[in-house]
């Protein structure tokens, strides 16, 4: 199957594939968590770079992002700009005291690109994570984002293929 990236599509098909996902989620909590680890990252490994991120930008335009006061040290240091104009611009305190950016979405989102990359967040070059283990512990916040990001569809369906999974 061709990789799908129009992210209308991808949303339609995510709406469709709701109950069908819910029941693969089941599943996949009875499987062997290392093996399928193993597969989402051989998976991820082959879908990513068929990915061009830029043309997407969903991530940054519909995630919320947590910032470490590192990150902001370092952010302030690459605009030019005091620590606390920083803040008082681009990010905020949650209630339970987690520095977090304060727009979705970002502001430094232009023309679907990241305008400060090499100083993005943690969670900004993370993203979506499937190269971490725990797949399967992690599944509820994984197909939250099924239909915001292509990679992750298109890892989850290949791996529902590679699975022989059968549809709902």
């Amino acid at each position: 199957m061709p990789l799908l990236k129009d992210l209308e599509q991808i949303k339609v098909i995510a709406g469709v594939k709701e109950s069908e996902n819910d029941a693969f989620r089941l599943f996949l909590k009875q499987q062997n968590s290392g093996l399928i680890d193993d597969m989402v990252q051989a998976i991820n490994a082959e879908v990513t770079p068929q990915i061009d991120c830029t043309q997407c930008g969903n991530c940054c335009r519909s995630l919320m992002i947590n910032v470490t006061q590192d990150e902001a040290v370092s952010l302030a240091l690459h605009l030019g700009q005091p620590l606390a104009s920083v803040k008082e611009k681009y990010i905020e305190t949650s209630a339970e005291g987690q520095l977090i950016i304060n727009s979705i979405p970002c502001h430094f989102l232009h023309n679907s690109s990241c305008t400060i990359y090499t100083e993005r967040f943690n969670e900004c070059r993370e993203f979506p994570h499937l190269h971490k283990a725990n797949f399967t512990g992690r599944l509820f916040g994984i197909l939250s984002y099924y239909s915001l990001c292509p990679i992750i569809f298109n890892v989850v369906e290949k791996l529902k293929e590679r699975l022989t999974y059968p549809a709902g």
